[in-house]
């Protein structure tokens, strides 16, 4: 094994899969996954090894998680035909969630990641018709092909970026958010977001472990830089308030909690992260 068990951004996929585990075997699980552990592997436990003290139980991950099953299964119900999950690693919801048969879920990421996910989920029955696709997210020619051809005639479909856009650089993000609004059927995009506080403190506690897959953006204007990008926002949802009110912060960060929260377009001011619901130009 490497140095630091992340040998690419691929790997963190095996980290959250970690987390996913450790809340489906508590009694009062927020979520279960009976695929984690095999996805995690001794690789993911070595990576969440590495995490902060104060966010080694992976509340982080854990209350992002709750947050986004929610807001999905809620979009869902209000009428989504399609979700398109960028970067989807080892996500397990097709299989864990309650999903209308009929609703298509495209997963789209490296060709390696994606052969071994299949592999290991050989025997697993999803609920819905999933479709996966082996792409280069970084290929802008390319993603922006895929995205239309999947979308196709969906006319509200859901875009999720989950733990994505923290490895793009700005510019990076600027094209993913062009790519996606250019598709007339996408209506909403959940995705996560951290302010540059909290960029900063993962590199100061982590240091050269994250070489191989650095941390880059954390706009200091937060939600504002989608909407200057003409995206709506939806909603907003801190972490650390999600995790506190979920009962997963631990006991040295409760006071934190409790504090009044940050504004989503100015959160530099401290480490803040947030799941944000996006709506589009066109929609909004």
């Amino acid at each position: 094994m490497d140095a630091s068990p992340i040998s690419n951004v691929s790997d963190t996929a095996r980290w959250v899969a970690v987390y996913r585990a450790w809340e489906s075997a508590r009694p009062d699980a927020l979520f279960r996954d009976r695929y984690a552990d095999l996805l995690a592997g001794e690789r993911g436990l070595a990576i969440a090894s590495l995490m902060p003290r104060q966010a080694r139980n992976g509340w982080p991950i854990i209350a992002r998680t709750k947050l986004m099953d929610d807001w999905i299964l809620a979009t869902i119900k209000s009428g989504c035909d399609c979700v398109v999950n960028l970067a989807a690693g080892f996500d397990t919801r097709p299989y864990r969630l309650e999903l209308p048969a009929s609703l298509r879920w495209i997963e789209a990421d490296f060709p390696a990641l994606i052969e071994e996910k299949e592999e290991l989920l050989q025997d697993a029955q999803p609920h819905c018709q999933l479709h996966r696709i082996k792409i280069d997210l970084v290929d802008s020619g390319a993603r922006a092909a895929m995205l239309k051809d999947v979308v196709g005639s969906s006319v509200q479909a859901l875009v999720i970026t989950e733990g994505l856009l923290l490895y793009l650089e700005e510019f990076q993000v600027c094209s993913l958010s062009a790519d996606i609004s250019a598709q007339a059927g996408i209506k909403w995009w959940i995705l996560d977001l951290a302010s540059p506080a909290l960029l900063q403190l993962m590199k100061k506690t982590m240091g050269s472990r994250l070489d191989n897959a650095p941390l880059k953006f954390g706009p200091p204007n937060g939600v504002a830089f989608f909407e200057s990008l003409g995206w709506g926002v939806m909603q907003v949802r801190s972490i650390m308030k999600a995790a506190s009110e979920f009962r997963r912060l631990p006991w040295t960060l409760r006071f934190f909690g409790l504090l009044p929260e940050q504004n989503p377009r100015k959160p530099n001011h401290g480490p803040w992260s947030a799941v944000v619901q996006l709506v589009s130009p066109d929609c909004g």
